[in-house]
């Protein structure tokens, strides 16, 4: 109505994921990941093609897109796939005349045409990654909170909402356990200048806005508090005195995707 062009990212609806994951554990209990992505992604052409449908009904023209229809193109690691690059063209021809384009997110393409996921926060990476390449005002996640809070609601009583939170803060705070962002989406939206809009998907009202910290009007010593439930610590002990042992060890993680968040040298 305002006259702005909207482009919509959504997930699976509900439990629809978990309920995906079980079906699979009926047939197999070690799936191939190739597999799972193309079962997953599932979800998402279910989400798009519903909503698409509900705004045809709203007398809204709107046109819903798999990642792949969106050349959504990404590296080979299935369940965990990073973006690579995104075509705009088929976007802004429907943008043009007057189309909400719904995509779906989590999800998209490599070289071999295989149907890749994104894994944990994925449909959040998707909508800020195409905010990027369409170079969009600002990304808005709805969510099931209204906002970024200074602490998890669901374990501290009466937490503050913060109205604005910058790049790194909310980096730390997504690494350390907040789950309101993924801190894939947050790394994107910093690199590529996206201010993030976080919302309700229950409430219109303002948010917790995510940008630069040069642009923030209020700023706080300490910004929030998490907790982590899922941390594995391990121990190598003996390691010789000599430079390049950690590199060795480093790379070795790497090649098999994980993730360190914390090194601790004693």
């Amino acid at each position: 109505d305002n006259g702005d062009a909207v482009v919509v990212v959504v997930s699976a609806m509900g439990k629809t994921t978990d309920h995906l994951v079980s079906l699979a554990s009926e047939v197999t209990q070690n799936p191939s990941k190739r597999e799972m992505d193309m079962l997953l992604s599932t979800g998402e052409q279910v989400s798009i093609s519903l909503l698409a449908m509900a705004l045809h009904e709203l007398q809204i023209n709107a046109i819903s897109f798999t990642g792949s229809q969106v050349e959504v193109k990404t590296d080979g690691n299935f369940s965990n796939a990073k973006i690579e690059s995104i075509s705009t063209e088929k976007i802004i021809k429907h943008l043009e005349t007057n189309h909400v384009v719904i995509v779906a997110g989590f999800q998209g393409v490599d070289d071999d045409l295989n149907i890749t996921t994104l894994g944990r926060g994925g449909s959040d990476t998707s909508a800020v990654a195409l905010a990027a390449v369409l170079k969009a005002d600002m990304c808005e996640i709805y969510t099931d909170v209204d906002g970024v809070y200074t602490a998890d609601p669901r374990i501290i009583s009466n937490p503050r909402k913060l109205h604005q939170i910058s790049y790194d803060e909310m980096l730390e705070l997504a690494r350390l356990g907040a789950g309101v962002l993924h801190s894939r989406s947050v790394e994107f939206a910093k690199k590529y200048g996206i201010q993030l809009h976080v919302r309700s998907s229950f409430e219109d009202k303002p948010g917790t806005i995510v940008m630069s910290k040069e642009d923030l009007m209020e700023k706080f010593v300490v910004s929030g508090i998490t907790s982590k439930m899922d941390e594995a610590k391990v121990t190598i002990r003996d390691i010789p005195d000599k430079p390049g042992v950690a590199a060795q060890i480093f790379n070795v993680l790497g090649e098999h995707k994980i993730y360190v968040n914390m090194i601790v040298q004693t």
